[in-house]
């Protein structure tokens, strides 16, 4: 079955659906319905199945026209195919045909509403644009996360580059520290060595310069111990050993000039030691 009807917004609607349905009492069936046979043909003569199929599709159009008048075309679609096929069923069952014929409902479907096909159209626009409106929102969305994940990307990138920054900031403070701290320790290290050489030096001078002391004091005082001998000896002993001093230093003797002056004192003092001294001569 298939008929249009009008909502209760004056907006016409198609109707579309089955009814399945079977005589239970054919003696009733027969009695209200010609269900004669051509015995030539072997066919109705009066197409009994036809009029009952018209006739419980009047009843059920009766209803399902009813029923659209009595809603609006949006709460109409929204409310789907169930209240119709309710409509139908309740009214069939209770217009009394069924039981007058001998026939019993098995089933009724009923198909979406349908309106015309610009109506459909205007319906679906706003339904239309809410989901491209959702699909946009959805790309703005994506598009929206992407920007934050690639600007939350820079961020950690700068904050890298910063950090770094900072970290190489510092290393090269604490070169410069280091450098700094080295060159101090290194100077200090060049200053204690220094002053450890000079009082090294210090120490060597005058470990040298007592040594010197001593041994020139020791010098000295052999000197004046020679000289004060030197002055009690007799001077023909003096000549004595300045000769003999002489003598050990020099290589070659050329010329010696002995002059009788120099030979009287001592042969003088020889004479009188000699008879000085005791003993036979």
């Amino acid at each position: 079955m298939a008929f249009h009807g009008r909502t209760a917004d004056f907006q016409d609607v198609l109707v579309q659906g089955s009814l399945t349905w079977r005589i239970v009492d054919p003696v009733q069936a027969a009695q209200r319905v010609d269900f004669s046979i051509d015995p030539r043909k072997g066919v109705h003569l009066k197409q009994p199945l036809e009029k009952l199929a018209a006739a419980l599709s009047q009843i059920a159009q009766q209803h399902a026209v009813a029923r659209v008048q009595s809603a609006p075309l949006r709460e109409l679609l929204a409310m789907g195919p169930e209240p119709l096929r309710l409509a139908i069923e309740q009214g069939i069952g209770g217009a009394g045909l069924l039981a007058d014929v001998g026939v019993e409902l098995v089933a009724v479907r009923v198909e979406p509403v349908r309106p015309e096909a610009e109506v459909e159209r205007a319906l679906e626009a706003p339904s239309r644009e809410r989901v491209q409106e959702e699909a946009d929102e959805a790309a703005f969305r994506r598009r929206a996360q992407a920007v934050d994940k690639e600007r939350a990307i820079q961020e950690n990138e700068l904050a890298n580059q910063i950090e770094l920054a900072k970290r190489e900031t510092q290393l090269i403070e604490q070169r410069g520290t280091n450098a700094r701290r080295e060159a101090t320790e290194k100077a200090e290290a060049d200053r204690i060595a220094v002053e450890s050489k000079a009082a090294q030096s210090r120490m060597e001078s005058a470990a040298r310069a007592e040594a010197l002391t001593a041994v020139e004091g020791a010098r000295l005082a052999l000197d004046r111990e020679r000289m004060e001998f030197q002055r009690t000896m007799p001077p023909t002993v003096l000549i004595a050993l300045a000769a003999q001093e002489l003598a050990t230093k020099l290589q070659r003797i050329e010329h010696l000039t002995i002059t009788p002056d120099m030979l009287s004192p001592l042969l003088s003092a020889l004479t009188d030691r000699t008879a000085a001294a005791p003993g036979p001569r």
